[in-house]
């Protein structure tokens, strides 16, 4: 199922399997027994990638839920052992030299802990913390905090993302309202609504639906839609970022559930925060 779901949300076996740190042939091998299984094709394939087939559209919001079930079933079991872990949910772009030096330092302070990540798409800034699955968050701001314990580490400016090509690419800076006639990301129905006015500066806007940072550099590719990233972040050379003047900057926090004392969380926010000082 984590298969199947990596190629449903990427539409390309070759980027699905680099995503899941194996060669492509028993990637392939896999969705056709499970295809085999299920008696019905999920995917329809051609040469530049794949799409869902309506029964994979049906088997893909199934195969999300029966996997954040499992998430919350390890949790549990791993809590009434006893066994010292926490598990770690981060959004966004791994590469940011804030997360390195905080994973190193962790490992050094806690060599005997048993740290596991869960990577989350845009969908929920809280990375499964509300539903259990995480112990603490690595996130961005702004979203609803009722309940939750959130301390801010970082703030990065925000620009919006273009095509190289675009009229708009050699700007040295833009407003929003200079992009009022432009379509804009849109995360999924039911996402936090502090979340998608944030990302959508502040206005409510039209476009296409995205849950993963590489279908919203796609969607800029395919159709000039355009959205708003941290500056700083390498992109390909397809894409600029162009800064925006009037818009508030992205805050990166570690998010918990308020009460909770578990004294692994506490050190990490400590050693977060010593972390993205530098």
């Amino acid at each position: 199922m984590r298969y199947f779901v990596a190629v449903a949300e990427d539409l390309h076996f070759g980027r699905a399997a680099a995503r899941l740190h194996m060669s492509q042939p028993p990637l392939s091998r896999a969705i056709k027994l499970l295809e085999s299984e299920v008696g019905a094709l999920l995917f329809a394939r051609s040469p530049t990638g794949v799409t869902l087939t309506s029964v994979g559209t049906v088997l893909l919001d199934e195969a999300r839920a029966l996997l954040e079930h499992a998430d919350r079933v390890r949790v549990r079991v791993s809590a009434a052992a006893g066994v010292a872990t926490i598990t770690v949910g981060i959004l966004g772009d791994g590469t940011d030299p804030g997360v390195s030096r905080l994973a190193a330092a962790y490992r050094r302070r806690h060599p005997g802990i048993d740290i596991r990540i869960r990577d989350t798409d845009l969908t929920d800034p809280t990375c499964g913390l509300r539903a259990g699955l995480v112990d603490i968050a690595l996130t961005r701001a702004p979203f609803a905090e009722a309940a939750l314990t959130v301390r801010a580490l970082r703030t990065d400016p925000v620009g919006v993302v273009l095509r190289a090509d675009d009229p708009l690419a050699r700007r040295v800076s833009l407003r929003l309202d200079e992009l009022s006639d432009r379509r804009w990301f849109q995360f999924p129905q039911g996402t936090d609504p502090i979340w998608q006015s944030y990302w959508n500066g502040g206005t409510p806007r039209e476009g296409p639906v995205v849950r993963a940072v590489h279908e919203c550099l796609q969607t800029v590719l395919w159709s000039g839609t355009v959205g708003v990233a941290p500056l700083g972040h390498d992109l390909p050379s397809e894409f600029t970022v162009v800064p925006l003047a009037d818009m508030a900057p992205s805050r990166v926090v570690a998010a918990w559930n308020e009460g909770d004392t578990n004294p692994l969380i506490r050190s990490f926010v400590e050693i977060a925060t010593a972390a993205y000082r530098h």
